[in-house]
């Protein structure tokens, strides 16, 4: 019975480390992903999405975003932010304001849509550097992983 129980422990933990690991920070104020991404020195990933309601944008997430290759390529890449566009839930003003601004600003129609960016302010005023952009990749985690290598190798700072 002891050893029973303390083999579900050890899985039960090692569960619990692995959830861990593959946690991803997806930042929804852009100000603060902008701070982070200056500091670390990554490129803003722009994710234009309908979180309740877009069947190709759950179907990026589960074939992609929640899978462990892309957690680590993510955290090694890029600033994570959601842009997001929900039809069952209301944001507040100020994040709806913000999503509609950046909608407009990288001129999204269609979801998902996924934006590869650098930003920075003068003035008071934010510019951002268009990187490229892509959106659902058939072939999972290493499709759409080798497309946004292709983006950021391309435009890598000199």
């Amino acid at each position: 019975m002891k050893k029973i129980l303390l083999g579900l422990l050890i899985c039960l933990n090692s569960f619990v480390l692995t959830a861990q690991e593959s946690e991803l920070t997806w930042h929804t104020n852009i100000d603060k992903a902008m701070e982070i991404s200056k500091k670390e020195n990554k490129p803003l990933m722009l994710f234009f999405t309908g979180s309740d309601w877009c069947g190709w944008c759950i179907r990026l997430q589960k074939e992609v975003f929640y899978k462990k290759e892309f957690v680590k390529w993510a955290k090694d890449n890029v600033v994570l932010v959601e842009v997001d566009f929900p039809r069952k839930k209301q944001l507040e003003p100020t994040l709806q304001q913000q999503n509609n601004s950046l909608q407009g600003a990288f001129q999204v129609q269609g979801y998902p849509t996924v934006w590869f960016v650098n930003a920075d302010t003068k003035e008071g005023k934010t510019n951002f550097t268009q990187l490229g952009r892509t959106g659902y990749v058939a072939g999972g985690p290493e499709a759409w992983i080798s497309g946004a290598n292709q983006i950021l190798a391309n435009n890598k700072k000199g």
